[in-house]
């Protein structure tokens, strides 16, 4: 008899080996991989990947000295699992009867005598001292028919129970494969098992959704509910649950981070809080990615990387609106500084979502993230996930926030009614965020144009004003707090009467606009009051011309080949 490979824990317990899967995401599901020596079960319904399971463990464990056994009883010859699972890249056909022996047991089986498929399967863990022992599948060992005595079950049951001591007492870690779906798991052989793995799948519509539960490890502590996986052509891949972050959360770095938007940070109080999770919300148009590549632009001005997720546009179109906008993303990706994921199928899971991301942000040690956008996320996941969208949300932001990332989320809404609908979801997911910043259409003038506000910074003052803001060659440029007008949440608002008797005599509001910049912010150039203004630089050259000409304004000084402006007159000239 083999001795178990075991060490001692500093207090004298003894500890468990634990074997690697081989499945990729399965061992942090399971607590740290398979306990050695254990008795499990692999159950599901045809179709739901049990054997390749079973397989990619065997491949994985495998060795010359102890060799994996995969015992086939009624179901499909060897020859043919050979040629089905030798299409994964984990199966290599070269090393069956190597170190990985596939046997049938059909033919002793088909005789009903489990006596007979016990000895057979004895003699064969006997001759070749497995490390790894698969019966596939158990639940078959009894054939069907009419009977009703209960005998049939009493037998599969005793028998169970002699090959678990068989197996367990030549210390072989062994599956059997059940096709018990899950709400018929109450055969005694899942009382005995130390560890049960089910596999299921979830069908809505036209939409399929792989599922794994563990519902029970003996002496670890394994991760609870159910995990999202896909079979692909690697064998299966597990995506876990996403886990609390509350013991691993890093502390909050006391910094703000700027958004590279002209005008943006000072609303925000000097910029957004370094980890905190950022919701840009506004309807179709309104510059939201704009702002986005914009603010990754900026965190790489500052040596920072940045991951951006993208939902609704192919990469090649993102990149190439970005850089219509004055940002060139392109070169952050050639220096390693950016990643995009594009994230766009149909049938995506929110832990696939967050594996993805979280793998590219340890990739590139990237601190800003983007989402854009959540409502294209939204729509790109499995209606399975949809239901329960607003806790699967929670926990991605969650997740991305405990790491020190700060998360940039982008969400399409249209605001309708007279006060305005600040819903920026249907499920209401601006609960996760810790700030939120709306953008809006408003007829203002006789001209559609746009404003934004900061809504909430959780522990942090910042700007209540609605601003004006545009979109220029170089992006988007936050102008001057709206203050003279009310109802601007009605998309009509109207100038205040007094707004009326403040505007300077004889002057345009463009030129009123520009001299009262001038007033608060003292020497400035053209281009800095074309930012603080939201106004063409043309049409504020023709008004700071007006205003020299005026004497309401002097032209100061030139600063490195750019011409400073000086306000010289206040309100006596109104």
């Amino acid at each position: 008899m083999i001795s178990p490979p075991s060490s001692r824990a500093n207090d004298g317990s003894i500890l468990i080996r634990r074997l690697p899967t081989g499945v990729r995401g399965l061992d942090a599901v399971l607590g740290g991989g398979i306990p050695e020596l254990s008795f499990n079960l692999v159950a599901g319904g045809p179709g739901a990947g049990k054997t390749t399971l079973a397989l990619q463990i065997i491949f994985e464990n495998a060795s010359s000295d102890r060799p994996g056994l995969y015992f086939t009883v009624l179901g499909e010859p060897t020859i043919k699992l050979i040629r089905y699972q030798q299409q994964f890249g984990f199966f290599d056909p070269e090393r069956i009867g190597r170190d990985v022996y596939l046997l049938n047991v059909g033919t002793e089986a088909a005789g009903g005598d489990l006596d007979v498929v016990l000895a057979r399967i004895v003699a064969e863990v006997e001759r070749l001292t497995p490390g790894i022992v698969v019966v596939d599948s158990f639940g078959t060992l009894v054939p069907s028919g009419p009977r009703t005595d209960g005998s049939d079950a009493a037998r599969l049951e005793q028998f169970v129970q002699r090959l678990s001591l068989h197996l367990t007492s030549w210390e072989t870690t062994s599956f059997l494969i059940s096709e018990y779906p899950q709400a018929e798991q109450r055969h005694p052989v899942f009382t005995i098992a130390d560890g049960i793995v089910s596999l299921s799948q979830v069908a809505d519509g036209n939409s399929v959704v792989r599922k794994l539960q563990v519902t029970k490890v003996r002496g670890q502590a394994f991760m609870p509910g159910l995990h999202t996986f896909r079979i692909t052509d690697s064998g299966l891949q597990v995506y876990p649950r996403i886990p609390e972050q509350q013991s691993t959360r890093r502390p909050p770095r006391p910094q703000r981070l700027g958004t590279g938007v002209p005008g943006m940070d000072e609303m925000l109080g000097g910029g957004i809080p370094a980890g905190d999770a950022v919701m840009l919300a506004g309807p179709a148009g309104s510059g939201k990615t704009t702002f986005a590549t914009q603010f990754v632009a900026a965190g790489n001005h500052m040596g920072e990387s940045a991951v951006i997720a993208v939902f609704e546009e192919y990469p090649e179109v993102y990149l190439r609106r970005a850089r219509g906008a004055g940002v060139d993303l392109e070169a952050m990706v050639r220096d390693g500084k950016l990643k995009l994921i594009y994230l766009r199928p149909l049938d995506l899971s929110v832990d696939e979502t967050l594996a993805a991301i979280l793998e590219t942000v340890e990739e590139i040690g990237a601190s800003r993230v983007v989402i854009d956008s959540v409502s294209g996320f939204e729509i790109a996941l499995a209606p399975a996930f949809r239901e329960d969208f607003r806790e699967s949300f929670y926990r991605l932001v969650g997740a991305l926030t405990a790491l020190g990332v700060t998360v940039l989320m982008t969400n399409e809404v249209a605001f309708a009614g007279p006060a305005g609908d600040l819903s920026f979801t249907g499920e209401r997911v601006s609960f996760v965020t810790d700030d939120i910043i709306i953008q809006r259409y408003v007829e203002l003038e006789g001209q559609l144009r746009t404003v934004l506000a900061v809504v909430k910074m959780r522990g942090s003052a910042h700007s209540h004003d609605f601003r004006e803001y545009v979109i220029t060659a170089h992006g988007m440029v936050v102008g001057e707090s709206l203050r003279a007008y009310r109802g601007i949440l009605t998309g009509f608002p109207e100038r205040r009467s007094y707004a009326r008797r403040a505007t300077h005599v004889g002057l345009t509001p463009i030129e009123s606009s520009v001299l009262d910049a001038l007033v608060r912010i003292g020497d400035a150039s053209a281009a800095t009051l074309a930012t603080r203004t939201a106004t063409s630089p043309a049409e504020v050259t023709r008004a700071l011309d007006r205003l020299v000409a005026l004497d309401y304004v002097l032209r100061a000084a030139d600063r490195d080949d750019e011409t400073t402006y000086r306000a010289i007159a206040r309100s006596d000239k109104r």
